[in-house]
C-alpha cells in the first residue's frame, strides 16, 4: 500500500471547518481504494500563531514541509493581522520556496451550481486557468523612499523572467493538447510596454511548437468583459500572476461563487511538495457557525487526487459534488440551503463507492 503523507495547515477562520471536510472525503476513498492511504500532520501556523509568536509559521517551517508529498491548506487570514503579512509569511513564503510556479485553478460551472448569467448553460463555463505563480506582479521586489514625508514614493516592479513565461506558458499548451482545448492568453500589452509585451513575444514563440492548438490573445480588461458575455470563448487560459488571481474570483462568481472555488499550486516536476486549497479565504465573519460550504476543499482534493494520479477518483469526487448540488437537500446557506459544513461534507461521503 503507498503511502502519501499530507502536511495539513488549517489555517484561519473557516480554515478547519472544511479542512476537516476535505481529510474526511480523502480517508472514505483510501479505504474503498485499498491501494494507498494517507498520513497527515498537522501545524497549527496562522494569524494566531502570528499572534503569539510573531511570525506566520515556525523558523524552520519550510525545512519541516519539505518531507511531506502535498500540503493542504484551509486558509489564512484574520482581523488584528495585516493582510501582506498572512500571505506573504505563509501563503507566498510556501509557494516560492517550493517552486510551486503553476496555479491551477477550475472555473467550471457545475450542474445545480447557481449562476448568475442569463440563458448560459453548464457546458459554457468550462475553463482551466493556468496562472503564473512564482513571479510577475507579487514578485516582491520594489522599494520604499521618504517614508512618512511629503515625497514619499513607493516602486513595485513586476518580474517577468524568459525561465519563468517559457515554463508556465509551455505548461499551458501541454495541458490544451492533452485535453483537446483551445488555449487564450491574456495580457495587457498595449499599456505595460515591457512585461506585457515580452509576455506576448513568448507566447506568440511558444505558440509555433504546437500548431495544433487553436489560440486567442485578449487584453485584460477585454477578457473581463469576454468572461461575462461570451464564456464559452474560454477553455485553457494562461495569464501573469495578478491577472490570474483577479480573473478566478470573477470566474468563481460566474460558476457558482467562492464556496466552489478550488486552486492547486503545484510543481510539476515534483521536485517539491505541491499545495492545494480552496480560494474562498478565512471567511472570519462566519467563522465557528459551522455553515462554510466545504465544497471548495473538497474539489481541491479532487485536484491533489489528480496530481497524485488517481485520476477516476478525482474526476467522481466531482461527479459526487454535481450530483450533491443537483440534489439540493444537503447544501450550506451561501447555495441556499440549511446544512452544516460536516453535513455537506457526509453527503459527499456517503456518495463515495
Amino acid at each position: 500500500m503507498y503511502v502519501h503523507r499530507i502536511a495539513v495547515i488549517p489555517g484561519d477562520g473557516i480554515g478547519p471547518e472544511v479542512i476537516a471536510e476535505g481529510i474526511k472525503v480523502l480517508d472514505k476513498i483510501s479505504e474503498l481504494d485499498g491501494s494507498f492511504k494517507f498520513e497527515y500532520v498537522t501545524f497549527p501556523w496562522g494569524c494566531e500563531y502570528y499572534l503569539k509568536n510573531g511570525r506566520m509559521m515556525s523558523k524552520d517551517g519550510i525545512e519541516q514541509l519539505s518531507k511531506f508529498d502535498a500540503i493542504f491548506l484551509g486558509a489564512v487570514g484574520f482581523p488584528g493581522v495585516p493582510d501582506h503579512i498572512s500571505l506573504w509569511e505563509l501563503l507566498l513564503t510556501i509557494r516560492k520556496s517550493f517552486d510551486q510556479y503553476v496555479n491551477l485553478r477550475p472555473v467550471k460551472l457545475l450542474k445545480g451550481a447557481p449562476c448568475p448569467l442569463k440563458d448560459v448553460k453548464c457546458e459554457d463555463v468550462d475553463m482551466i486557468f493556468v496562472r503564473e505563480n512564482s513571479e510577475g506582479e507579487y514578485a516582491g521586489s520594489g522599494s520604499w523612499h521618504y517614508k512618512n514625508s511629503p515625497y514619499e514614493v513607493v516602486i513595485q516592479n513586476g518580474v517577468f523572467s524568459r525561465h519563468g513565461c517559457e515554463r508556465i506558458i509551455r505548461y499551458a499548451f501541454q495541458l490544451a493538447r492533452s485535453k483537446g482545448k483551445s488555449l487564450t492568453s491574456i495580457s495587457k500589452g498595449n499599456a505595460l510596454n515591457y512585461s506585457m509585451v515580452f509576455w506576448d513575444q513568448i507566447f506568440n514563440e511558444i505558440s509555433k511548437e504546437y500548431p495544433d492548438i487553436k489560440t486567442a490573445s485578449y487584453l485584460v480588461d477585454a477578457a473581463s468583459m469576454l468572461m461575462v458575455k461570451h464564456p464559452e470563448r474560454f477553455e485553457v487560459v494562461v495569464t501573469s500572476n495578478l491577472f490570474g488571481d483577479i480573473l478566478t474570483d470573477l470566474g468563481a462568481a460566474i460558476a457558482g461563487g467562492m464556496g466552489l472555488a478550488a486552486g492547486a499550486n503545484l510543481n510539476p516536476e515534483r521536485k517539491f511538495p505541491s499545495m492545494f486549497e480552496p480560494i474562498h479565504g478565512s471567511a472570519p465573519d462566519i467563522a465557528g457557525q459551522h455553515i462554510a460550504n466545504p465544497l471548495a476543499a473538497i474539489w481541491s482534493v479532487s485536484q491533489m487526487l489528480d496530481f497524485f494520479g488517481y485520476e477516476d477518483w478525482g474526476k467522481r469526487l466531482l461527479d459526487i459534488i454535481q450530483e450533491v448540488l443537483v440534489d439540493g437537500n444537503v447544501l450550506t446557506p451561501d447555495m441556499g440551503g440549511t446544512a452544516t459544513t460536516s453535513q455537506v461534507g457526509d453527503a459527499v461521503v456517503a456518495r463515495i463507492y
